[in-house]
């Protein structure tokens, strides 16, 4: 059975800790900021962990961790 390659789009945007969370950057905060309040821009700053719903997939993604 051949090996499976990592999603390389996934790769560069999760990152893993050493206790095997994964870390995503918020989504909303490249574009139309103007319009957005300087509450919401600082609450989209910063990483947060993948929602338990989607980890099994992100894994996958990235290689079976």
């Amino acid at each position: 059975m051949p090996k499976h390659k990592s999603h390389s789009g996934t790769k560069k945007r999760i990152k893993v800790t050493g206790a095997g969370k994964l870390l995503r950057e918020k989504a909303g905060k490249r574009h139309l900021l103007e319009k957005k309040s300087s509450h919401k821009t600082r609450a989209l700053s910063g990483t947060t962990e993948v929602a338990p719903q989607d980890t099994q997939r992100v894994k996958r993604l990235l290689g079976g961790i």
